[in-house]
């Protein structure tokens, strides 16, 4: 499953640390990718056992991140160091 495709830059982290609608912005980006590329390893239903792992690790990820995404929107989220 590899994202590095469209890695996120130095100047974007920069830019999320100070502008937190783009850093909304970023996060969303980025969910979106994961779980395009978790869906696409589920449907090639893969008996390798690292893909199953790393299946669950990006399951785990994507939890993180739509939590961090939900605080943000609420205005409760903390700054992203």
């Amino acid at each position: 499953m590899p994202m590095s495709d469209d890695l996120v830059s130095e100047e974007d982290l920069a830019r999320a640390r100070q502008d937190p609608a783009f850093r909304q912005q970023l996060m969303t980006k980025n969910l979106d990718k994961l779980l395009a590329a978790l869906t696409k390893a589920r449907q090639e239903r893969s008996k390798d056992p690292d893909v199953a792992r790393q299946m669950r690790e990006g399951v785990d990820l994507a939890v993180r991140l739509a939590d961090r995404i939900q605080r943000d929107d609420d205005g409760s989220g903390s700054q992203v160091a």
